[in-house]
């Protein structure tokens, strides 16, 4: 399929998910009102008659980083993949953030730096939406909400779940106005999807109705975000977003983009404890540590226009419902209630995307999901992300938790493939296509990329590769076991990795 065809066949898409759609069940709830939960309303309400999104926060036209998702401030990518499924759930999303003057690019024609040194740039195909999150979210409820059979409870706080008397079946969910003095009522459903992010309280009330626990993995590592706000009247110049990434060698990054006509948003982060400061010249001089030099340059003649606030990001963690040998029906968890990975990979609304694409393909083809069945398929979903984003994170000195023996070759050979991609364009075109979840990590080794990735000179890559196997230590006993090595690519349903249409990343 060519890039011209994308916008028409994603539309086309659009028409077939709805055409024909079965009634389900009478209403759905879905707890939390981000991403994830605004997602999982979008595709209920083509099968419920009626569905309520329930969140403690006021949400609907709302501009600011809110109480309930204070990472909002700090900046956002949906990149490749989540744009290609949100465009069949949203025909015009695209064109109204183009009106809107929201940044949208080639993900490759974007400038990457790796240690020190940008990427080869290179037309992809792959599109890359980067307004600020309040935009991006702010956009989707409201189009969301607009539906007739979709209602939005603002400060409205969970309470609890209700359940059959025999612990079966979730029937509903117990709520609370956030108003001082409000009484707890019942709401019941047919269908209740918790997407009330990190702190979901599921697993705890799980075990209230005689169920396990799932299992809990975490991968520590540290993280915070620091960002500021810029004013400058070369804002358009350039490319969309300079992306700093960290290394073993260069462990600060940073993402430094277009957020409006006339303003850049500059986000600093620190791993393992190494965190970018909140005042202005501990800020600056940050920045100007960097590896990439053009980030501290295009800040030195721009205009602060917010003070820097930070958001700190202790562990990736997933709860691996779909090991669970039963649960009740009725009940999915989705989004960060699940599976929260680490913001450095731009994957966690692509992610929550996938999980969105595959509920309603699940109910379209089967009806009343089954929640055992789908909570397997949504940890297959996880599996890719999760592998690309621990692994990734093991080669930081420091970074705890089991490795496979074949991590530190792995590694290696990433890190050679990122030194590649400084001058071959093919390269950046397969690392980016695997960033950004269209291909399956094994494609990194075709025998094209291996003898190019192993054509880089080892001078240049001693010292990463030093560090990365420098940074394995002792396993963390409480781990579970840790991901299988990679499996081939696969086919399938929505969750296999067959190859995704590239998209049309003209200016419109």
């Amino acid at each position: 399929m060519s890039r011209r065809d994308g916008g028409r066949a994603a539309h086309r898409l659009v028409e077939d998910r709805t055409a024909g759609a079965r009634v389900v069940g009478d209403r759905a709830l879905v707890l939390g009102a981000s991403i994830a939960g605004t997602l999982a309303a979008r595709v209920l309400a083509d099968f419920y008659r009626e569905v309520i999104v329930i969140d403690r926060d006021h949400v609907i036209d709302v501009e600011d980083p809110r109480r309930g998702a204070p990472h909002a401030a700090h900046a956002h990518g949906l990149h490749a993949r989540g744009c290609l499924i949100l465009q069949e759930f949203f025909p015009n999303l695209l064109k109204d953030m183009r009106r809107a003057h929201q940044p949208i690019g080639d993900l490759g024609e974007q400038r990457w730096y790796f240690n020190g040194r940008p990427f080869t740039p290179t037309r992809t195909g792959l599109l890359s939406l980067t307004a600020p999150r309040p935009v991006l979210e702010g956009y989707l409820r409201g189009q969301v909400a607009a539906r007739a059979n979709v209602t939005y409870r603002q400060g409205t706080a969970l309470q609890g779940l209700l359940a059959t008397a025999d612990g079966a079946r979730v029937t509903g969910a117990r709520l609370q106005s956030t108003t001082p003095g409000a009484a707890c009522f019942d709401l019941e459903a047919d269908l209740l999807v918790d997407a009330s992010g990190r702190g979901s309280r599921t697993p705890v009330w799980l075990q209230q109705l005689g169920y396990q626990r799932p299992v809990e993995q975490r991968m520590p590592i540290g993280l915070a975000y620091t960002t500021r706000l810029y004013r400058s009247p070369h804002a358009r110049s350039g490319p969309q977003f300079v992306n700093c990434l960290a290394s073993p060698a260069s462990p600060r990054g940073a993402f430094f983009g277009q957020a409006g006509d006339d303003r850049h948003i500059l986000s600093l982060t620190g791993l393992l404890g190494d965190h970018p400061p909140t005042d202005p010249d501990g800020f600056t001089a940050f920045a100007q540590g960097l590896p990439a030099a053009e980030i501290h340059d295009r800040i030195h003649d721009a205009t602060p226009l917010t003070d820097p606030v930070t958001f700190r990001f202790p562990a990736s963690v997933r709860r691996h419902y779909e090991r669970l040998s039963r649960l009740p029906e009725r009940l999915l968890v989705l989004g960060d209630a699940v599976c929260s990975l680490n913001p450095n990979y731009s994957q966690g609304m692509t992610v929550a995307a996938m999980q969105a694409s595959a509920l309603h393909q699940y109910l379209q083809r089967r009806g009343t999901p089954d929640s055992a069945v789908f909570m397997r398929q949504v940890g297959r979903i996880l599996d890719k992300p999760w592998y690309l984003s621990t692994t990734s994170d093991l080669k930081f000195t420091g970074a705890t938790g089991r490795r496979q023996l074949t991590a530190p070759v792995l590694n290696a050979y990433v890190t050679r493939l990122h030194h590649a991609a400084t001058h071959d364009p093919a390269a950046t075109d397969a690392l980016m296509r695997v960033a950004s979840l269209i291909d399956h990590p094994a494609t990194l080794l075709r025998p094209r990329l291996v003898l190019t990735a192993l054509s880089a000179p080892a001078a240049r890559l001693h010292h990463d590769h030093a560090s990365a196997v420098k940074a394995a230590p002792a396993p963390d006993q409480q781990q579970p076991a840790p991901s299988p090595p990679l499996p081939p690519p696969t086919t399938g349903d929505a969750t296999d990795d067959r190859p995704v249409r590239k998209q049309d990343t003209r200016a419109h």
